[in-house]
C-alpha cells in the first residue's frame, strides 16, 4: 500500500500529487528505459540528467520527481509497496511474481521469448514418462507449464548459467529466455517449445493510479505519443490496463 511518508519533495510548482518515482531495471533494459524516459520529458534538465545516467546510480532526479534503479526481479516488489508509482520490467518477470501491479504498456523494446530447450540430439525422447527434472530461473512459470501438461516435475531453481545444467547431468531440460538463440547452440541445446514472449512493460502502482491519476495518465501518454515516432526512435505497441495475473502464453 502507498505509504505517504515516502514521497517525494515536490519541485517548486508542482504539487505532491504531480511528482511520480519511477523504477527502472538495471542490465540489458536499463539504457532503453533511459532514453525512453528522456524522450518522454520524465528526465528533463534535471542536473542528474544532463549527463549518460549510471547503472551505479541508484537514485537520479527527475523533472517532477526521482529515477530509482533497481534490480529488474525488484521492480514489481517497488511498485507494489509504493516505493515506486511506476516502473519499467519485462513481462517475463511479472509472469513469474504475479505482483498485484497494473500492467498498463507494452514498451516493445527488449523482446526476448521464454523457451524449453534439451541436449541436442533428445527433443523426440523429451519426456520420457518420468519425473522430469528442469533448471530455470522461472521456477512457478517452469511448474505451471508442467503441471498443464501432466508432466511429473523436479524444479531446480538457479540463478545463472541456467545452459550448463543438461551438459553436465543436473537437469534434463531447461526453461529459461532467449533473444538470438545463440547461447542454446553453443551449449549443445535445441528449442522444443515457446512457453512465453516477453517485453518491456510499464506497470503502475494501483493506489498511484488513483492518487496521481493526473500524472501517470500524462506519462503514459507521452510514451503513447512516441509510439507514433518512425520505429527506430521509439518502441511501439500498448495493452490496455490490467491486472498482471493475465493468461500467459503457453506457446
Amino acid at each position: 500500500m502507498w505509504d505517504e511518508r515516502r514521497e517525494v519533495a515536490a519541485p517548486g510548482g508542482l504539487t505532491a500529487a504531480d511528482v511520480l518515482t519511477v523504477a527502472v531495471p538495471t542490465g540489458r533494459l536499463f539504457a532503453e528505459s533511459i532514453s525512453l524516459l528522456r524522450r518522454a520529458g520524465v528526465l528533463g534538465t534535471a542536473p542528474d540528467a544532463c549527463g549518460p545516467p549510471q547503472e551505479r546510480s541508484l537514485v537520479l532526479l527527475a523533472a517532477a520527481g526521482q529515477i530509482l534503479v533497481v534490480k529488474p526481479a525488484d521492480i514489481p516488489v517497488y511498485v507494489e509497496h509504493g516505493a515506486a508509482d511506476a516502473g519499467i520490467v519485462g513481462r517475463d518477470v511479472l509472469l513469474e511474481q504475479g505482483r498485484d501491479v497494473y500492467e498498463l504498456v507494452d514498451l516493445g523494446f527488449g523482446p526476448c521469448r521464454g523457451v524449453v530447450a534439451v541436449r541436442s540430439g533428445e527433443e523426440n525422447a523429451w519426456p520420457r514418462g518420468r519425473t522430469v527434472r528442469v533448471a530455470t530461473k522461472y521456477p512457478r512459470i517452469a511448474a505451471r507449464y508442467c503441471e498443464r501438461r501432466g508432466w511429473p516435475v523436479e524444479i531446480i531453481a538457479l540463478n545463472g548459467a541456467v545452459e550448463l545444467a543438461p551438459r553436465v547431468g543436473l537437469a534434463d531440460a531447461i526453461l529459461d529466455v532467449v533473444v538470438t538463440g545463440r547461447t542454446l547452440r553453443d551449449n549443445l541445446l535445441v528449442e522444443v517449445a515457446e512457453v512465453f514472449r516477453s517485453t518491456a512493460r510499464l506497470v503502475v502502482n494501483r493506489a498511484s493510479l488513483r492518487t496521481k491519476g493526473a500524472a501517470v495518465q500524462r506519462l503514459i501518454a507521452a510514451l503513447e505519443e512516441l509510439k507514433t515516432q518512425p520505429a527506430d526512435e521509439a518502441a511501439s505497441g500498448v495493452a490496455g490496463p490490467a491486472p498482471v495475473q493475465r493468461a500467459w502464453r503457453d506457446g
